[in-house]
């Protein structure tokens, strides 16, 4: 089946660069749809130069943004005989100092996700070594660009973009002539990597890294972003000034660079926000259907700060939708057709109303023995451990209340997210009631806490934690779980927890989804058969978990679709704690009332060991995950009641999945 690609050219709001400039920017449906076009571009480029007998210089990149690129490789390498014997590598950047063999080495993170499962040779790999002393690194760094030269120069560069917009680890200020050199990283990268070394405080400040000049001089330059969270920076680095102050913008002056993204990663994107802005939408191969319509309008609205319904013709005429009133007719009908739409996903009843079907985005009033059915079984499935109530608590509680049959399914254990000195305290809890009620004998018990505090004591900065403290977490998270889905209203025996394989290393960077994990949420789907799904379907998560587990969701399903029992059910994606969806993109609203606002809030202070301070809060945003989502709720009613719409405390948001043939 073909991809559909959209692609326009690098530059200032989509207009083309330089003359002869080949960049441009390429939004594949999905990361993974980019990923595979990407590692089908290297292939091609090893299997050329072997041809010719020539050897193929690649520039590697590290993190999760490549992750699936390398997954492609081996898998071209195993099944089509793709080999890498003459290809030669140059990574990026490393931290400074860091063993080959720690955990967050990128010497460790190349080997395990495709060094070590190819046949390249090693004497061909290259990677700046964080062991060398201080005296050591400045002659390092002219080596490794003496390196480069000597081969030819790089024919194909792979990067992603940071938060701060650096590219490997040239953070703002880096000029466009700098080389491979010893760079102190920005504190927000080092808070981004801070999971990967369980907490800010074990993170390196120092790295290795290539200059921007030594990346600009590869011949091809492909950069990968994912998820709303890089959305802003992207939009910068393709849109604004050239600066050092975003290093990836000056790829723009590139002859031959690409940026790759997904839907979310371009959502800021001019080309894709507000095209209207660039001129005539039909010249960019777009029309005036209904979803460009409502999101043009609901700009319009917010920007003049109108209810949709008092927008008239000039308002359209001065803001550069003249074209839009020319194909849809007077504004006045706009008006009507956008407010009733958004009128439409208002509902205090998401599990529909008994003897009264609920209207269904896409599908009008639900059917027999479609969406009316009265009480639903619901499958709510939830990442971590407290997803389900932060983002949708009082849905969650609504339905429970509405007499449905709700599930709650927690994807993973979220036994990372726990403080060491959390797990001594539950572990110390255990033993004095062990103690107090002679439940086992004080040997026993003694094992027990010696297997935690005496790791505990011992542990290393970044050290993944003992079978044994983790298995303390798991069952930490999982309490908690428990007593917040019973007090939202769901039964015991209807709480899943599924423990995904693909989660449990001990660490922030997980193994590549597989059967096992299909298998896991397939069976739970089959056995459950609901009628209404709700999945997490952000992609903000920044240590990824919440991708991959909707890829699990999203692959489960659509396994499913010939079983009879999925006529009768719809999909419902809600976001996690980072973002909410725009208000163009909602299908459902659900209005929360100022008591329901506050049950909420109890049942996510449920989660204790998350309260006050998250060991992972994510770099961007420290607010407390109640308070995130409690702010994200009232904004988005506030935003309902500029728009025109009624006026209530807070809204849960939702947008209905069709599937991927959709």
């Amino acid at each position: 089946m073909a991809v559909e690609i959209q692609r326009f050219p690098l530059g200032r709001r989509g207009r083309a660069g330089r003359t002869g400039s080949q960049s441009f920017v390429a939004v594949y449906p999905t990361s993974a749809a980019a990923s595979a076009a990407v590692a089908r571009e290297m292939a091609d480029l090893i299997r050329a130069k072997a041809a010719q007998r020539e050897m193929a210089v690649l520039g590697l990149a590290t993190g999760s943004t490549p992750q699936e690129i390398y997954e492609e490789l081996v898998r071209l390498h195993e099944e089509d005989g793709l080999s890498f014997r003459n290809v030669i590598t140059f990574n990026l950047d490393e931290y400074w100092p860091m063993e080959p063999k720690a955990l967050q080495s990128y010497h460790r993170f190349m080997d395990e996700s495709l060094f070590g499962r190819v046949d390249i040779d090693p004497a061909n790999v290259h990677i700046p070594d964080g062991t060398l002393p201080r005296e050591r690194l400045a002659a390092f760094c002219l080596e490794y660009e003496d390196k480069i030269r000597a081969v030819g120069g790089i024919d194909l560069q792979i990067l992603g973009v940071g938060r701060t917009g650096h590219i490997g680890f040239n953070e703002p200020g880096s000029p466009r002539d700098s080389r491979t050199r010893l760079i102190t990283l920005d504190k927000v990268t080092r808070l981004t990597a801070a999971s990967d070394f369980f907490g800010e405080w074990n993170v390196p400040r120092q790295a290795l890294t290539m200059g921007v000049g030594t990346i600009l001089e590869a011949r091809r330059v492909v950069l990968l972003a994912f998820g709303e969270q890089k959305a802003h920076i992207v939009a910068q680095a393709i849109e604004g000034e050239v600066s050092n102050s975003v290093a990836a913008s000056f790829l723009q002056e590139h002859p031959h660079a690409e940026f790759v993204l997904d839907p979310a990663a371009a959502g800021e994107l001019t080309q894709l926000k507000t095209p209207w802005l660039l001129g005539p939408i039909a010249e960019q191969g777009q029309t005036w259907d209904t979803a460009t319509t409502k999101r043009a309008v609901i700009w319009l609205a917010r920007k003049l700060d109108k209810p949709i319904l008092k927008l008239v013709e000039e308002d359209y005429n001065e803001h550069g939708l003249q074209e839009l009133l020319s194909a849809r007719g007077a504004a006045y009908n706009v008006n009507i057709e956008v407010f009733k739409s958004l009128q439409n996903t208002i509902t205090g009843w998401p599990g529909g109303k008994p003897g009264r079907p609920r209207f269904v985005p896409g599908k009008g009033v639900a059917t027999e023995n479609g969406p009316d059915v009265y009480p639903k079984r619901v499958l709510v499935f939830s990442p971590h451990p407290d997803d389900d109530v932060i983002s949708m608590g009082g849905t969650l509680i609504r339905l429970c209340q509405q007499g449905h049959e709700v599930h709650v399914a927690y994807q993973t254990s979220g036994n990372i997210a726990v403080f060491d000195d959390e797990a001594v305290r539950h572990v110390d809890f255990v033993t004095e009631f062990c103690h107090a009620f002679e439940l086992f004998s004080k040997a026993e018990v003694q094992r027990i806490e010696d297997a935690v505090q005496t790791f505990v004591g011992e542990k290393q900065p970044g050290q993944v934690d003992s079978p044994a403290l983790q298995k303390v977490k798991t069952l930490i998270r999982r309490s908690e779980a428990y007593a917040a889905a019973r007090y939202s209203g769901v039964k015991p025996e209807n709480i899943h927890f599924l423990d995904m394989p693909f989660y449990e290393t001990g660490c922030v960077r997980k193994k590549p989804l597989a059967e096992a994990d299909i298998r896991l949420l397939s069976d739970l789907l089959e056995q459950v058969r609901p009628h209404q799904v709700y999945a997490a379907g952000d992609l903000s998560d920044p240590h990824g978990t919440h991708r991959v587990c909707l890829s699990a969701v999203t692959t489960a399903w659509e396994r499913l679709t010939r079983q009879s029992w999925m006529a009768a059910c719809e999909v419902w994606f809600y976001r996690g704690a980072w973002q909410e969806w725009g208000a163009h993109e909602i299908h459902m609203a659900v209005p929360l009332s100022p008591d329901e606002v506050e049950r909420k809030r109890t049942a996510v202070f449920k989660h204790e060991s998350q309260k006050d301070k998250a060991l992972f809060p994510g770099p961007w945003d420290q607010r407390e995950f109640w308070k995130r989502a409690e702010d994200r709720n009232r904004e988005t009613a506030e935003l309902y009641d500029r728009l025109g719409l009624p006026e209530y405390q807070a809204i849960e948001a939702f947008v209905q999945w069709r599937g991927s043939g959709a």
